[in-house]
């Protein structure tokens, strides 16, 4: 039978923690009032001679004086005080009426007791706040879309011919002539700031896709920033209120389309200026309608994913309390448990229906809004259902190990028998082969280590789907990518075992050499399957981010995106593997035997400076949208550091292929200044360590794991790892070995190193969630009111 404490632990809102009773706290105190009472036990009997004249004296006091029994009120009293604010509600403070063992041990449990209760009223009230006025403003907006989608259809109808308001005044909506504003985004949710003034929190800040509820805030948006963070239609009159229509610039089309609106800002001012006093009738957009419905579809279903959080919240903590008070009951003998009880059933998180009546009004209007009157529908949205781990997933995963651990074998000895891998190598097959089972081995090691990192993620509690933005329904498991690497590594050492036998086998080269570049079509096509097999969501999900980081100055950057683009920055050999099997193949080289051909084209050689500094320039255009964005001169920082990456990167490329002093001077002077900058950043500002006045010295207050010694392990890895550039200065060659494969060692502990540094990179933003009590995100509503002075 699981203990309550790891079922509790396991349960708990990872992002709410803090906010939960502290059962192991509790469980402490317990064990203390049952050491000091075993010790008491073993005292002499000195002591049992005073126990007659109070067993009297108690016995004496239960009778008043006029010979009445007194009412027993028994072991403790529980007083109910109005606390100073009334956003704190009541206060509950617990005087014990008989002696406990230990006195003191025990008013110190019931301290703490009082003060867990007291916590977690105060934090379900403020959280019940927040989402009951979120959904004050879902119904508002909710409203406003059916008003609007009633006038759509009302235009639709009527074709061009104009209607006049004075007939229906409860769908009139006007274009106002006023000068539009940009209100804070903040301003839709002033609830999920004040929580955190209320409970400490980290300073550390959020990530961009964990807070667009934040976005703004720090500084005050001007008018013609706002411009362009948001498309925002022209300011019309609406069931009495000035609105505008807010869509977040997300992906390209809004981008330019806010661009261009900028540009053309005046001449749509002037024209405004011309229109009557009574406005302009309102055109409704009909694409940036469906997008309003689309938001407000997501924020109903992020606040129902809050409302059953903080339902899961309120049980657990009910039952932390019966189960705390059970233990007491057993080591005292006591009867706590009936009078305490009562106080918690009675307590608001345990009486208050607000949140349950919030949730079947969510059910209600959903249902009938967008999920056209069907219940199942709803909850497939509402409450999706988390996919079964198969247990064949399981079994696959072994047999493919052990195959691919054979053939790796078979190829291994194969190879060492044929000498293609000493220094003396065939030229042939390491310039044309082995690059593409180097690219294949560096992307699924990659992969592979991305499902450890799941699997250490889950262990830590660290809430990565949430982080990552990933629907439940559709998210691998770490068993799924294991799969995904196992099959795909045997499929290609496999392929690459019979290729090798063919070889030494003495067939030519022009008879076997389609055989890699097939395998790289077939890997291709799998990719882009339109089919629904082979993970098919997680596929199209992945080129999806992937054209996201390419276009990234167009693309509003998520925490995603940016992840994956740092995944990037470990890969550019792989990348530079890819483009030379790409121009091979293309050019059909393969059929001569012409390896060279690439090296000596001119573009080739432009594109190879290109995809050095590629991926550095894409996060560094990532880095730009969110300064966009946000306004924050942090993001402006961090676009430094990919900029040195890059210099550093073009810098080696050059050294390779001019390997004079000076540029080898260049390059550990960039090289040099480009490691600091990462260190740096990868230290205090990805992973939150070296904070000098933490309680954990060089660490953080916060720690996910419990041995200190693995950060700073990690840590001192992570700087001989940083320093692999160091290569490219010393020429170091293992002796007997062809260089190509001391490369691709390098670049794989590059790789290792990614992979490390994902783990502390999510981390460090789980923790800042959880200091800011954010468990669901804020998704931006599209109606904004405008005020008269705006």
């Amino acid at each position: 039978m699981v203990k309550f404490s790891k079922q509790f632990e396991g349960q708990l809102v990872p992002e709410w923690k803090e906010a939960f009773v502290d059962y192991w706290q509790l469980k402490k105190d317990i064990k203390k009032i049952h050491l000091l009472s075993t010790a008491t036990n073993n005292i002499p009997t000195a002591h049992q001679q005073y126990s007659l004249p109070k067993t009297l004296f108690s016995s004496i006091r239960r009778f008043s004086l006029f010979g009445h029994e007194r009412k027993d009120h028994g072991v403790i009293q529980v007083h109910k005080k109005l606390a100073s604010s009334a956003s704190k509600g009541d206060l509950y403070e617990t005087e014990l009426l008989e002696q406990i063992a230990d006195t003191d041990a025990a008013n110190e449990f019931f301290a703490c007791l009082d003060m867990q209760l007291n916590k977690v009223n105060q934090f379900y009230r403020t959280k019940e706040k927040e989402f009951l006025e979120r959904g004050e403003s879902l119904k508002e907006q909710m409203e406003i879309l059916i008003e609007l989608k009633s006038a759509l259809k009302r235009q639709r109808n009527k074709g061009s011919t104009a209607q006049d308001p004075k007939e229906d005044a409860s769908i009139s909506c006007t274009i106002s002539c006023e000068e539009e504003s940009i209100k804070d985004k903040t301003e839709q949710e002033p609830a999920q700031d004040n929580t955190a003034d209320e409970f400490e929190s980290n300073d550390v800040q959020f990530s961009d896709s964990l807070k667009s509820d934040e976005m703004g805030k720090s500084m005050r948006m001007k008018r013609e920033d706002g411009k362009l963070r948001t498309l925002s239609g022209r300011v019309f009159n609406c069931q009495g209120k000035n609105l505008r229509i807010n869509i977040p610039l997300t992906t390209p089309s809004r981008t330019l389309s806010a661009i261009s609106y900028l540009v053309w800002g005046d001449l749509v001012n002037q024209s405004s200026r011309k229109c009557g006093p009574e406005g302009r009738k309102l055109n409704i957009n009909k694409t940036k309608l469906h997008h309003a419905e689309k938001m407000i579809k997501g924020a109903f279903i992020e606040l129902y994913k809050g409302l059953g959080y903080l339902k899961t919240y309120r049980n657990l903590n009910m039952l932390a309390f019966v189960k705390i008070l059970k233990k007491f009951d057993k080591v005292t003998g006591k009867q706590v448990l009936p009078i305490y009880l009562k106080v918690v059933e009675s307590s608001y998180f345990n009486s208050s229906d607000k949140v349950m009546k919030l949730e079947d009004e969510v059910e209600e209007l959903f249902t009938k809004h967008f999920a056209e009157e069907d219940k199942r529908k709803t909850m497939k949205y509402l409450k999706p259902h988390q996919r079964k781990e198969s247990h064949t997933v399981t079994f696959f995963i072994g047999l493919f190990t052990g195959c691919f651990i054979a053939l790796f074998a078979g190829y291994v000895i194969m190879a060492h028998i044929s000498g293609m891998y000493r220094g003396q190598s065939d030229t042939i097959y390491m310039e044309t082969v082995y690059p593409v089972l180097s690219m294949f081995s560096l992307l699924f090691l990659h992969f592979f280590l991305y499902g450890c990192n799941i699997v250490m993620w889950r262990k830590a509690r660290i809430n990565y789907s949430f982080i990552f933005e990933l629907a439940p329904t559709k998210e691998l498991k770490y068993r799924d990518v294991f799969l995904i690497c196992t099959t795909s590594m045997t499929a290609v050492v496999g392929i690459m075992f019979v290729h090798l036998s063919l070889v030494a086998k003495g067939y030519s080269y022009s008879r076997v050499q389609a055989i890699p570049g097939l395998l790289c079509l077939l890997f291709l096509l799998l990719l882009v399957c339109p089919f629904n097999i082979i993970y098919k969501s997680s596929r199209y999900r992945f080129l999806r981010v992937i054209r996201n980081t390419i276009l990234s100055p167009l693309y509003k950057v998520v925490m995603l995106d940016f992840f994956m683009a740092d995944q990037l920055c470990s890969q550019v050999p792989m990348l530079r593997n890819l483009e030379y099997v790409a121009c091979y193949y293309i050019t059909g080289s393969f059929k001569t035997q012409d390896y060279g051909f690439c090296m000596r084209t001119k573009h080739y050689r432009d594109l190879a400076y290109a995809v050095s500094f590629l991926p550095y320039y894409w996060r560094a255009m990532q880095c730009a949208r969110r300064w966009f964005d946000e306004g924050q001169t942090t993001h402006l920082v961090n676009l430094g550091k990919y900029v040195s990456a890059m210099l550093a990167a073009g810098a080696k490329v050059a050294y390779e292929k001019e390997r004079s002093v000076g540029w080898l001077c260049l390059v550990v002077v960039m090289s040099s200044a480009a490691t600091v900058y990462q260190l740096y950043w990868d230290y205090v500002r990805d992973w939150g360590l070296l904070q000098f006045h933490s309680k954990n010295p060089w660490l953080r207050n916060e720690l996910m794991l419990r041995r200190k010694i693995i950060y700073y392990f990690s840590m001192g890895l992570n700087l001989v790892l940083r320093l692999a550039w160091l290569q490219t200065v010393l020429h170091s060659n293992f002796e007997g070995v062809d260089y190509r494969v001391t490369t691709l060692f390098l670049a794989a502990l590059e790789v290792i190193r990614r992979g490390q540094w994902n783990f502390y990179r999510l981390e460090n933003e789980h923790l800042n969630n959880a200091g800011k009590f954010r468990a669901v995100k804020t998704v931006p509503l599209p109606f904004h009111e405008v005020d008269d002075e705006d």
